[in-house]
């Protein structure tokens, strides 16, 4: 049956109250479950701990379910989502689909319910990763974390690849320090500012991606943060 193999199964929802009748539900049925509050702990048990499928809620505080979502597909993680939402909008389902949602649970549900279109999630199969991201002529194979630029091989330390990686997921839209403090150092507290740390981090960066080539990829949006993408983007 499946869950009886210990699947893992990561459940974002920020209402107490449900995140545990998931999570008890889902245990009940022989899944392993991680439980966040948050798309920034959801970012990180799924770096840390690498759940084999996603629960997550749309309603979430601060970065939106909907958000999550655009971005793990943005960055080739084609982990499986089961998407909980309490709006029944068309709208919203039409919209999690087009970003790669597998399927969907309206509020309130029932355990039997959840655990049997988690089941049915499970015997479609993972899907394989999207192992390359590309932009202009910039090229990385997440599997062996190499980053191309002009047939140029780049020599990234690991911050920087994962620094990249997150600007090619954000493409053509603007990161702050805030963003990047959250989602790539995984600092939650701004009581312990990083902003000195991020900024080195970005100007050696820059140096190994954008200096030996005419064309700039990478830019700063003064007072905001900074971007990725060509000119025109």
């Amino acid at each position: 049956m499946p869950g009886s193999q210990s699947e893992r199964i990561l459940v974002v929802e920020d209402e107490r109250k449900i995140s545990e009748a998931v999570t008890a539900g889902l245990k009940s049925a022989g899944y392993e479950v991680l439980a966040a509050r948050t798309v920034e702990d959801g970012l990180f048990l799924l770096h840390s701990q690498h759940p084999d499928m996603i629960v997550l809620d749309l309603g979430l505080p601060g970065m939106s379910g909907m958000e999550m979502l655009r971005q793990l597909r943005a960055m080739g993680i084609m982990i499986p989502v089961l998407i909980l939402t309490s709006n029944n909008s068309l709208d919203d389902r039409v919209a999690a689909l087009d970003l790669g949602a597998d399927d969907f649970l309206l509020k309130p549900f029932s355990t039997a319910e959840l655990n049997a279109r988690m089941r049915a999630i499970s015997r479609r199969g993972r899907p394989t990763q999207v192992a390359q991201l590309s932009v202009a002529d910039l090229e990385i194979n997440l599997e062996t974390r190499t980053v191309v630029r002009g047939g140029m091989q780049l020599e990234l330390t690991a911050r920087e690849f994962d620094l990249i990686v997150y600007f090619v997921g954000n493409r053509g839209r603007t990161v702050s320090r805030e963003m990047l403090a959250r989602d790539v150092w995984h600092e939650t507290s701004r009581f312990t500012p990083i902003d000195n740390v991020i900024d080195v981090q970005i100007t050696r960066l820059r140096r190994k991606l954008d200096d030996p080539f005419p064309q700039k990829l990478l830019r700063t949006v003064r007072g905001v943060g900074f971007i990725l993408g060509e000119a025109d983007a």
